[in-house]
């Protein structure tokens, strides 16, 4: 196999690189969201309910202890609970883009990964074509239809290993930046339940 991909030529290394290179990125965001799933589920419902029977105390030491992207939002937010609504709602906003931006963390890399790597592959592919002609010309013309086919199969081989690790790394990002959008949703309704919480309780 390995010998198989070495007559692509050079460029069979870095799309190879890429496509480890994606593969840990995808594992690494799909364990990342699995274990927040599990710590920060129904957080805002619990917080919001201690907020009602008016033990703040308790509802920041639960947020804080979850170590979740809404514990450190709602965190964020019951410090500045006793101030206007204005401020609150801004703290919330500021707190849900820097959660959105950790959780979209090494995206752009997967979505750069799925960019470069056609065109890592069609590159090899012209410089393989090069290569092709030049011999052809070096031997003056004289070629057999089995050697032309033999250099112009290994140097599309680029091209459909840089296509092969594309298409996987396009679903892997889609995949990833819809399941940062939930996470976004999820943390924008825990910030309205926790105002409506706040406000329904005497808050300012």
């Amino acid at each position: 196999m390995i010998e198989f991909l070495a007559k692509g030529g050079v460029l069979v290394t870095p799309i190879l690189f890429c496509s480890v290179l994606a593969l840990a990125i995808f594992l690494e965001r799909l364990i990342r969201f699995a274990q927040l799933r599990r710590r920060g589920e129904g957080l805002a419902s619990r917080v919001a309910h201690l907020i009602d029977t008016a033990d703040a105390a308790g509802a920041h030491a639960l947020a804080t202890k979850s170590d979740s992207p809404m514990g450190r939002v709602l965190t964020r937010a019951l410090e500045v609970g006793s101030q206007d609504r204005e401020t609150l709602e801004t703290v919330l906003v500021h707190a849900t883009e820097a959660e959105v931006r950790d959780l979209s963390s090494y995206l752009q890399a997967l979505a750069t990964i799925a960019n470069i790597t056609p065109m890592l592959g069609l590159l090899g592919t012209v410089i393989g074509m090069i290569k092709a002609f030049m011999v052809i010309q070096q031997m003056g013309g004289k070629v057999n239809a089995a050697v032309l086919a033999g250099g112009i199969w290994e140097a599309m081989l680029t091209t459909a290993l840089g296509l092969a690790v594309a298409l996987p790394a396009m679903v892997a990002h889609s995949y990833l930046v819809s399941k940062v959008d939930q996470y976004e949703a999820r943390l924008q309704t825990g910030s309205v339940t926790f105002i409506k919480s706040l406000y329904q309780n005497g808050g300012s």
